[in-house]
């Protein structure tokens, strides 16, 4: 199935109405903020399988590489298809379609929250549901610069603490959901894995 911009990443995805209701109230053995925060922004480098589900309910798998700030890169499984993070841009790569990759700023995608240099969750405006299910902590966020381009579900769980999937939702509803596997933190990734020009020289036989 082809991977769209919007399906992958919400971008250009406009925020949900239950985005817009403010911040619900925290339950008490909810992940505070700050902590949530701190996690995030001590993720260098990391790498993990993943599996996406699809607002259609198709499946992919692949694993995800992360080099913080600004540089991810899902690698699928059994298919021509790479999506890639680097220099500012996300370019998705398939090898089903003729021409050059589609690209667009990846400040146009709620995954740039936890990408940037210095993530915030107490920013104001950011944080619109933080929740705790008995298991693992819930929070839904959007960029308060950019209300109009989606929201990310990151879900969390204790002791230590470890992102354990999160989930895009578009305008109209539509969810995409990657789930990790264990995020392994710390590793050396090739920086060539985020780097755009360098996949297109690759791929044209350069």
């Amino acid at each position: 199935m082809p991977i769209t911009r919007r399906a992958l990443l919400g971008a250009t995805a406009a925020a949900t109405s239950a985005s817009l209701l403010g911040v619900r109230a925290a339950h008490a053995n909810a992940i505070p903020l700050g902590q949530l925060s701190s996690y995030l922004n001590s993720i260098q480098t990391a790498e993990s399988p993943f599996t996406q589900i699809n607002s259609d309910g198709t499946v992919s798998t692949g694993t995800v590489y992360i080099h913080r700030p600004g540089r991810v890169r899902f690698d699928y499984d059994g298919d021509d298809l790479m999506v890639m993070a680097g220099g500012g841009q996300v370019a998705i790569f398939d090898g089903r379609a003729s021409g050059p990759p589609e690209q667009y700023p990846l400040r146009e995608t709620p995954l740039r929250i936890i990408l940037q240099r210095n993530v915030n969750l107490g920013q104001s405006g950011m944080v619109s549901e933080h929740s705790f299910d008995g298991t693992s902590t819930r929070v839904v966020a959007r960029d308060p610069e950019r209300p109009n381009i989606g929201t990310i579900t990151m879900v969390f769980t204790p002791n230590p603490i470890e992102l354990r999937q999160w989930i895009i939702t578009d305008e109209g509803g539509a969810r995409t959901t990657v789930v990790l596997g264990a995020l392994e933190q710390g590793g050396s990734i090739p920086a060539r894995y985020f780097s755009i020009p360098q996949e297109i020289t690759a791929r044209n036989g350069g």
